[in-house]
């Protein structure tokens, strides 16, 4: 497992870290505890320097600032900020087309960070660049663990379906500060991105029980997330593109039914388009869409080969791990699209050649197309999360991919039949859980 160590405490006051009395830590504690049973809804607040993570905050910035540079002038003070797999994710923004200077600029500028106030079960802490561009999210080391473990095969799915709706995961950090538990977190891209237009954002799992939230009232501030009883009697409305979503919903569950999890959500918002982003667009647009469609470098993970990942799962992978080559289930899910697509199949084809001779070239390229499940991407700023329809541009990713169904998972499945019998409820095996997801999307698009 590789490990850089960067850091400093620049840009604090007193060159160091102070630490807050025990009176300061309840009075904010309080503070911040009132201010959440006031707000109950998800949102997003700034960490100004009375908030209790604002100091945690400036470490991270500061520390991710000395990490992406290659070389740290200074040695770290107060803290250190340790990197996991550096070269990798740094690989991978580059084929996101992701300068380090641009990543730099959001994670490290001046403005404060926000907090993502959520109604989550989970311990984690959430934080947001100032531009929203970026997520930054507090995890456990076992979650950590199981990430650096299949991040090998996470990066091999996404070379080979590089419009995959997988979250994307840019780095993953331990910060230590004298006297403190240290923390875990990782940065991934943000889904909605750019959200300045959005008008209404949901969290599906594809079942019921808890899955209802209070809309904002319209002249309020606060940012609701939806869930799936939210969206009832309403359509994601693709038309052509409906067909590209329901196999590349299939392609993804079925790599993390293979990694054994479950109770991933499918983050869904949208927002009306307007009348120069509608489909029927100018012959440059579809030019430049196309090219960011196929080019390498304009989409994660072009066929290549694989960097070494450190804490990487062997070659001989337990039987549970998806496999790093091609599978049958997704060539037949890729095909099953192709099908219905109606896409002509050529004479060499039919003759079962493979694409070869007899105007093969096209047929070669089309179903190394399909093979990748590539689709015509938008022209915009974040195009590998974002589906236009023909009146709504949609924002669509899949999150939340680190709850392994081990015993204590399904104990609690056994619980919630108990309690929630006729009932569908998040808890349930990994096949189940991610028919169930595909089927609310097919119910619910057209």
């Amino acid at each position: 497992m590789e490990t850089e160590m960067y850091g400093s405490l620049k840009g604090l006051s007193g060159g160091g870290p102070r630490q807050p009395s025990a009176t300061v830590k309840t009075r904010r504690r309080k503070r911040w505890g009132g201010l959440r049973q006031k707000w109950k809804m998800l949102g997003l607040f700034p960490i100004d320097p009375e908030h209790e993570f604002h100091g945690l905050t400036c470490m991270m910035k500061d520390g991710l600032a000395a990490a992406i540079q290659s070389t740290v002038d200074t040695p770290p003070t107060g803290f250190t900020l340790q990197t996991y797999a550096g070269h990798v994710f740094a690989s991978f923004r580059s084929a996101l087309g992701m300068s380090e200077r641009e990543y730099q600029l959001s994670l490290c500028s001046a403005s404060s960070y926000l907090q993502f106030i959520s109604n989550s079960k989970s311990k984690a802490d959430f934080f947001l660049t100032n531009d929203k561009r970026f997520f930054l999210k507090t995890q456990n080391k076992r979650e950590i663990r199981f990430l650096l473990d299949n991040l090998k095969i996470y990066m091999e799915h996404l070379r080979k379906y590089p419009h995959s709706l997988l979250v994307k995961f840019l780095g993953v950090h331990k910060i230590k500060i004298p006297h403190q538990k240290e923390k875990y977190f990782i940065v991934m891209q943000s889904v909605f991105y750019p959200d300045d237009r959005i008008i209404a954002r949901y969290d599906i799992k594809g079942c019921e029980v808890s899955r209802w939230t209070d809309p904002s009232p319209e002249d309020h501030q606060v940012i609701a997330v939806l869930k799936d009883l939210n969206f009832r009697d309403q359509y994601i409305e693709l038309d052509q593109q409906r067909a590209w979503l329901l196999c590349q919903m299939e392609i993804d569950t079925h790599f993390l039914r293979q990694l054994n999890v479950l109770d991933y959500s499918l983050l869904l918002a949208h927002q009306p388009l307007h009348q120069d982003e509608r489909p029927r667009g100018s012959f440059g647009s579809l030019i430049i869409r196309a090219k960011r469609s196929v080019t390498p470098g304009s989409s994660p993970l072009h066929p290549g080969p694989a960097p070494a990942v450190p804490g990487a799962v062997p070659e001989d992978a337990p039987a549970n791990s998806p496999p790093s080559s091609s599978s049958e289930t997704d060539g037949y899910h890729v095909r099953k699209w192709a099908a219905g697509r109606g896409r002509p199949r050529s004479r060499a084809s039919d003759s079962g050649e493979g694409g070869r001779g007899g105007g093969g070239g096209d047929s070669t390229e089309m179903d190394e197309y399909l093979a990748h499940n590539r689709r015509l991407l938008p022209n915009f700023k974040n195009p590998l999360h974002v589906i236009d329809g023909p009146e709504q541009r949609y924002f669509v990713g899949i999150i939340d991919i680190f709850t392994v169904y081990g015993l204590r998972k399904r104990l609690e499945h056994w619980w919630k039949r108990l309690r929630y019998p006729g009932r569908s409820f998040s808890t349930v095996s990994p096949p189940a859980y991610r028919a169930r997801l595909c089927d609310w999307v097919k119910e619910h698009s057209r």
